[in-house]
């Protein structure tokens, strides 16, 4: 038998993992961090008769939700002035979001948008996430700023700077110095990690990009970039080139199982094929797509090749529950098809295969040998649950505001409502002023 020692979960429902039907009265021990045992409540009670017991007889427990692609500054631009929307992806980058936002953002902001974001996440069921920083006037440190913060939330997260060579030489390669600096951090078993990461084809010169791939070769971590956003990618790699994104991508020696590649909306079949063959990971933002007109990604197409998908929020909105309704119904009408984007396989995205195409070993499921990354939710639906029509409910008819508690490496992050180590009122407050600072008003 085990040592002593161990905590039971006994909630009113188990999602171990999409793959494996929800289970009523069955429930989790806790040992060392890791789910060391899943089986019948009354059957963990009696076999650990010694270890703790957390009752949750109203609640659902599941995994902890990864975000598979955030920019926690962002916060900061939520609700910002502007005198005119941007009318398409370009005037969105060129006109608001580089010079009224990135360009503006400094070490102040960065604390505090983390901080907040950290508790957002926590209250949401997110427990781990991955970051993208894009603000070329806060090097050097920024990372290391956020990884001393996130490392204190106890959240499990990838952290890494967007590089590009749109401010200059100089400060790309401060941008690819301070991914190599946390990098250099990178201890197996620790909650926080770095990786490589730069912007797009348009923004970063072929020399560029390929130095950032060898350096992330050489470090054996990801390279990351945005891929097909809008519209403009893609053809901008076409005028130029001759070719498509994906295209230039294959032909530099960069797409490939090593490649985290973001957004990918626009895609034509050759792309999707590129992406598949070559066993490059991408990951899903619906609805942040949608805010900045960029238009659907073809996920299902992925899908169906075998692509490994995560979901992201992209720092727009951060609750994963939005982020996969968005998933799960924007699809079905695109291609008019209600059987598309079953929830089993958005949940999976959300969780164990978001945590895969991270790189992630033993994230993402409750099984045993998995980290004790979880969350339990409100199990009151207004329909009876069953354990067919479980996964499609949380999905649908739940929210940030139903979470009870989250717990990652074996400690509680949020229990029963209340967020622990963090006070929330004092965090809303800095957001406020870093937010007015940015937005030019005085704080």
């Amino acid at each position: 038998m085990p040592s002593k020692g161990g905590l039971i979960i006994q909630p009113a429902w188990l999602i171990s993992e999409s793959s494996n039907e929800p289970k009523q009265n069955w429930g989790v021990r806790v040992y060392d961090g890791k789910i060391q045992s899943v089986a019948p409540n009354e059957e963990l009670e009696t076999k650990f008769s010694e270890d703790e017991i957390f009752l949750a007889k109203d609640k659902v427990l599941m995994p902890g939700f990864v975000n598979g692609h955030i920019h926690m500054y962002g916060v900061l631009a939520h609700g910002i002035p502007v005198k005119s929307a941007p009318s398409d992806f370009w005037s969105f980058l060129e006109k608001f979001w580089w010079p009224l936002v990135e360009d503006k953002i400094d070490h102040k902001m960065i604390s505090a948008a983390t901080e907040w974001l950290c508790s957002e996440m926590l209250l949401s069921g997110t427990t781990t996430f991955c970051d993208i920083l894009e603000a070329p006037q806060s090097l050097p440190d920024s990372l290391l700023l956020e990884k001393e913060i996130v490392e204190k939330r106890g959240l499990r997260a990838l952290l890494s700077f967007e590089a590009s060579e749109r401010s200059g030489s100089k400060v790309a390669q401060k941008g690819i110095d301070e991914n190599i600096r946390l990098i250099e951090t990178n201890v197996e078993g620790n909650l926080v990690s770095g990786f490589m990461s730069v912007h797009t084809t348009f923004t970063c010169s072929d020399n560029f990009l390929r130095h950032a791939f060898e350096l992330a070769e050489e470090n054996n971590v990801l390279f990351h970039a945005h891929c097909n956003e809008g519209a403009y990618e893609g053809e901008w790699c076409e005028k130029t080139f001759g070719h498509r994104t994906f295209e230039h991508y294959e032909k530099l020696g960069i797409n490939g199982p090593r490649f985290l590649a973001s957004q990918c909306v626009h895609l034509s079949e050759r792309e999707i094929e590129l992406v598949s063959s070559a066993g490059t990971r991408c990951v899903h933002m619906p609805l942040s797509n949608c805010e900045v007109g960029g238009g659907i990604a073809p996920i299902p197409e992925l899908l169906e090749k075998g692509v490994r998908v995560s979901l992201g929020s992209d720092g727009y909105m951060n609750d994963m529950f939005d982020v996969m309704r968005g998933a799960f119904l924007i699809h079905k009408a695109r291609l008019q098809d209600p059987g598309t984007m079953k929830a089993e396989q958005v949940f999976e995205m959300a969780t164990l295969q978001g945590a895969e195409a991270l790189g992630l070993d033993n994230v993402g499921a409750l099984k045993p040998g998995f980290v004790a990354d979880l969350q339990l939710i409100d199990a009151n639906f207004p329909t009876p649950s069953t354990e067919e029509n479980l996964i499609e409910q949380v999905i649908l008819y739940r929210s940030g505001h139903h979470v009870d508690s989250v717990m990652i490496a074996g400690k509680w992050k949020l229990k029963n409502g209340e967020i622990l180590g963090a006070d929330l009122e004092n965090q809303r407050e800095s957001v406020h002023r870093q937010a007015r600072r940015l937005w030019g008003e005085n704080g």
